[in-house]
């Protein structure tokens, strides 16, 4: 990175709104041993930055159960705030994931999303994130399409597709979805499989090149071992993913985005009053932001489970 110098921060009075899944998964292994795990990509993008010091509110719908009670310790041991109405009398929504004797996965899912409506203006909210689930199915996909129009208007507007295919709607309404909800973005940061499912057969470059000229200020693509590739008014920016040692890469891209959001902050990039200055980011600041987005990843992929790194970490990975 050109180092910390280059994302001077600013004060960390106003907050980040996250909207969409919490959900535990079930590993059940080939011999019949059960282990479960809090998950969602959303929560995993609260979570993440919160661990970076910012004030974080998370909007989901899960039940009074168990699993919702362990979904909110660990929001909660983050410091994360649950936006009140997201917990109600449901079931906590889980993911299945049967491994056979090679190790793959049979997923099946038990999933509902019907999320509170959060206000935006009156919170103080600087940036709005949602993606994956949350954004397609519904009926809690309208809540958060009216939510972004009005977050619109106070604050940047983020999104990951994390695209889940087994779950999401008709292919092709979904894509519709996905469309529209990239047009209304400010920064979209997708997988190149993501891109792959969007749009098959096509380069997933030229598919996030588009986006970029659709509406959002900012598009970035990652490609795990390879690096990351960011999109601007200003031009691309491609960045190499450190060397690390691999433990899993569940929660990976959701740290990296985390990290995006993050680092755009420090350079007082986020909040509707700033958004003419997001869409001028020069390529300069863009290769930090990817570089410092790229580290966390990186950490996070060096240990087992969705474990985004802190401030410090990060500081610490950054001095090396």
């Amino acid at each position: 990175m050109t180092g910390d110098s280059a994302l001077p921060d600013t004060p960390r009075t106003s907050g980040a709104l996250v909207v969409g899944e919490a959900l535990v998964d079930i590993v059940v292994e080939a011999v019949g041993d059960a282990s479960e795990h809090v998950g969602g990509s959303p929560l995993n993008v609260a979570v993440g930055l919160a661990r970076l010091g910012r004030a974080v509110r998370f909007a989901t719908d899960i039940g009074r159960d168990a699993r919702g009670d362990t979904i909110v310790d660990r929001l909660a041991s983050s410091g994360v705030d649950v936006v009140p109405g997201s917990v109600c009398d449901t079931q906590t929504s889980t993911a299945t994931a049967a491994l056979d004797a090679r190790g793959a996965a049979r997923y099946t899912f038990d999933f509902t999303w019907n999320p509170p409506v959060p206000t935006v203006a009156a919170a103080g909210v600087r940036v709005v994130h949602t993606g994956s689930l949350a954004a397609v199915v519904e009926p809690g996909a309208s809540t958060v399409s009216t939510l972004l129009a009005a977050a619109a208007e106070h604050a940047t507007v983020s999104y990951d597709p994390n695209v889940r295919p087994s779950l999401m709607p008709d292919t092709e309404a979904t894509r519709e979805r996905i469309a529209a909800t990239v047009a209304r973005a400010d920064i979209v940061k997708a997988s190149d499989e993501d891109l792959a499912w969007f749009a098959p057969g096509r380069d997933p470059l030229d598919v996030a090149y588009e986006w970029s000229r659709s509406g959002p200020a900012l598009v970035v693509v990652t490609h795990g071992a390879e690096g990351a590739l960011g999109f601007a008014a200003s031009g691309m920016v491609d960045v190499a993913a450190p060397e690390v040692r691999v433990v899993d890469t569940v929660g990976a891209g959701d740290s990296f985005m985390a990290a995006v959001l993050d680092a755009c902050w420090s350079l007082d990039l986020l909040g509707a009053p700033r958004r003419s200055h997001l869409r001028a980011i020069d390529t300069g600041r863009l290769r930090d932001v990817l570089e410092r987005a790229a580290a966390a990843s990186a950490i996070t992929v060096s240990r087992a489970g969705a474990e985004p790194p802190t401030s410090a970490e990060l500081a610490r990975s950054s001095a090396r």
